[in-house]
């Protein structure tokens, strides 16, 4: 597959994804959820699905290390943040750090930034902690919180690895710049939702 071609598939998935999600992952509760909800629930909002595939992205843009700490790091903290969700634990703008954490994100990814691997961590660790919170507010409602939970986690791992292999590829077919523009469409993304 020629290097032009693997960049335009590259650029219509993200586009195509973009389009086919609604702005918000939040637009139904865990009410009777178990696992395939739980698997499902990262899916349905863009704001998540970015947020995932983009942690996958820059850790693979990172290198070393990176490839699979920062993918270990961000549910961690996401299970962390759910817990203090499901336990009532108050966290003060839950929505507008999301909201950030899909800007933050495209800019590092446009900017191919590269920190040292600790403040990597760090900032997928924090962007992990309020996704989970959002989440796990819900939990509590669900049929079964523990695999619900789990279902979540597995879908986050997945978006992740997907994140990964799509850096990957780019960085294969020498199209880096498809990544630069998938960067500046999820900052993009991000000022959306910020204002939506």
């Amino acid at each position: 597959m020629s290097g032009r071609l693997v960049a335009l598939c590259l650029v219509l998935g993200m586009f195509g994804a973009v389009g086919a999600f609604p702005a918000e992952a939040h637009v139904f509760g865990a009410g009777g959820a178990g696992f395939f909800q739980g698997l499902g629930h990262p899916l349905s909002g863009i704001d998540h699905v970015l947020t995932m595939v983009a942690v996958g992205v820059w850790a693979a843009l990172i290198g070393r290390s990176a490839w699979w700490m920062l993918p270990v790091a961000f549910p961690i903290a996401m299970i962390g943040g759910g817990l203090l969700g499901g336990l009532g634990v108050a966290l003060p703008g839950v929505e507008t750090a999301i909201a950030l954490s899909v800007l933050a994100l495209g800019l590092l990814i446009g900017f191919a930034f590269r920190p040292a691997l600790a403040i990597g961590i760090a900032l997928v660790a924090v962007f992990g902690i309020f996704h989970g919170h959002a989440h796990g507010a819900e939990l509590p409602d669900a049929a079964s919180p523990l695999f619900y939970g789990l279902g979540f986690v597995l879908a986050t791992a997945a978006l992740h690895v997907a994140g990964l292999g799509l850096a990957s590829l780019a960085t294969r077919h020498r199209v880096q710049f498809v990544m630069r523009a998938a960067g500046a469409a999820i900052s993009v993304a991000g000022v959306v939702l910020l204002i939506a």
